[in-house]
């Protein structure tokens, strides 16, 4: 398989690490006591959180926000629970393992994307919406049509991650724990509907939060040990790696693993503004106070995902020094035992032995089930927030009734992720994350932005711009290489490039300026006149009401 193949497994955050390398059979290892030990301290203390947050959840705000009490800090390290998946973790430091320096920049590069966030849409977002993004996208448009489209690209993003972190979590589990595949997609679910359905957003912070120390703290841990070893030298760690790589001096030149512009540049479009449509990340946003705190949470999640990255990049040169060139590491036919993506785990144990190796393991386990939580409630408010109270209730749902439906979702996902988990447990799931970028970027983003910043935007280009980004993205992933080819067989893709963004989020834009522009109606007027009234609010939060326009 081609290296650019598995980018979108190895590089997007969210995704269960590394997943078309470890798509169909995976070798089960012997049962990890340590590993399983401390996975169930970690579940243990995670559903006591549970409980506490259950009693204190007990409006629809509670729910949905943790009754926006969470501050700037926690929020940062939550959001960078969320991002620092296993991915992130295992994906990347395999991808500097097998590749170098190429690592350094694909792990960067959808940090770009956080500053984006900070300056364009974390206050606005905070200070006009409520529970979900789609509050501020029909803001001053059309309730019905723009949160039913918000909802369902919410629903279709959520759905393949997923896919993706279910599989993952399976696999995963074979590979570090010893345990069977079914018995890790089921016991996902059930943690996952747990924390959810009785804890809402607020224990899905706190577990994020938890996940996200240990990971820092496990990654820094590492890395000191790697750099010890060279005598805290990034000289010496890197000629080392050098003289026992099998590229030898060429792990240190960039350029390897992309070798088209068009798809580069498709890449980091979607890795950068897709990030900025996440349902489950912007939704973090409305957990915090006010806008300073908005800001806040992003610095903060930028410093701390920033460091992680950095931390993977020696993770994966010290895999170089201290695992590759060890046979004890390796099977008899000289590769790495469970494939590239166990480097780092593989360091863990030549670093810190058994010990610290069932920590590790525990805690990329962990990183699936904060993720999977986080991703549960997004698509459980998309489904009793936007769709149900708003557009089939027309804002005179109860806030009793929302709740309701809300966990009935939350249970109803439970049961379809792990339905999902198993059938896809022998596919290629890796196209599944990098569509899920391609549909934020080309559908959720567009409408955010231009809802927020854009005086002549009208329902009429939002819905026909939104829906073409939606349908254009996944059609062009479909014709592309990934699936065209890799999927299901063909010889050659219809359309020739491994990502869609760049097209993508080019006709959302241009079909929502151009149906916007010349929309003359009445109602469009009303709506460009709402705008002043938007702008005024969005910059001072004050005066509110969501769903009275």
């Amino acid at each position: 398989m081609k290296k650019s193949a598995i980018l979108p497994a190895l590089l997007l955050p969210g995704i269960a690490w590394g997943a078309d390398s470890i798509s169909g059979a995976v070798q089960q290892r012997s049962t990890n006591v340590e590993a399983i030990v401390m996975f169930v301290i970690f579940v243990t203390a995670t559903l006591f959180i549970t409980w506490w947050a259950s009693k204190r959840t007990r409006s629809r705000s509670d729910y949905y926000t943790a009754g926006g009490n969470i501050t700037g800090l926690q929020n940062g390290l939550a959001i960078a629970g969320d991002f620092m998946s296993a991915a992130s973790f295992l994906g990347i430091s395999a991808l500097v393992y097998t590749s170098g320096y190429d690592g350094l920049i694909y792990s960067l590069g959808f940090l770009v994307g956080w500053p984006i966030i900070l300056f364009l849409i974390a206050e606005r977002l905070r200070n006009l919406g409520r529970y979900t993004f789609a509050d501020v996208a029909s803001y001053r448009l059309k309730q019905k049509p723009i949160r039913t489209l918000s909802a369902c690209g919410s629903l279709v993003v959520v759905a393949l991650y997923l896919i993706a972190q279910m599989v993952g979590a399976g696999k995963l589990i074979q590979l570090l724990f010893g345990l069977d595949y079914l018995v890790a997609v089921v016991l996902v679910g059930i943690l996952m509907v747990l924390y959810v359905l009785f804890g809402g957003m607020l224990a899905t912070t706190w577990v994020q939060i938890i996940k996200a120390v240990l990971l820092l703290f496990g990654a820094t841990f590492m890395a000191v040990m790697v750099m010890k070893v060279v005598g805290f030298s990034f000289s010496s760690l890197f000629s080392e790696a050098m003289s026992v790589h099998a590229k030898g001096a060429a792990i240190m030149r960039p350029g390897g693993l992309v070798h088209d512009p068009i798809s580069a540049l498709s890449l980091g479009l979607g890795l950068m503004f897709g990030t900025a449509g996440l349902p489950h990340i912007l939704m973090r946003f409305f957990t915090v106070s006010d806008a300073r705190e908005a800001r806040k949470s992003v610095f903060y999640a930028t410093g701390f995902m920033g460091y992680f990255y950095f931390l993977t990049f020696i993770i994966g040169f010290g895999a170089i020094v201290l695992v590759g060139a060890n046979p004890a590491f390796k099977d008899a036919s000289g590769q790495l035992i469970g494939g590239t993506n166990m480097a780092a785990v593989h360091l863990a144990d030549a670093v810190g032995g058994n010990l610290f190796l069932g920590f590790i393991s525990a805690v990329a386990f962990a990183t699936i089930l904060a993720v999977v939580a986080g991703l549960t409630l997004a698509g459980a408010s998309a489904v009793s927030h936007d769709l149900y109270a708003s557009v089939i209730r027309k804002g005179e749902a109860t806030e009793l009734e929302e709740l309701r439906v809300s966990k009935i979702t939350v249970v109803l996902l439970g049961f379809v992720a792990i339905a999902l988990g198993v059938l896809f447990e022998k596919q290629n799931i890796a196209f599944m994350v990098g569509l899920a970028f391609s549909i934020a970027a080309s559908c959720n983003f567009p409408i955010l932005l231009l809802s927020m910043y854009w005086s002549k935007l009208t329902t009429r280009g939002a819905m026909i711009g939104g829906w073409l980004g939606l349908l254009t993205a996944v059609i062009l992933m479909i014709l592309g290489p990934t699936i065209w080819v890799q999927v299901l067989g063909h010889a050659k893709p219809i359309y020739p490039y491994e990502y869609p963004a760049l097209f993508s989020m080019l006709v959302a834009f241009v079909a929502t300026w151009l149906f916007s522009i010349t929309d003359h109606s009445e109602n469009a007027a009303a709506e460009r006149a709402r705008f002043r009234v938007q702008f005024v609010r969005s910059q001072t939060g004050i005066g509110i009401q969501q769903g009275k326009h």
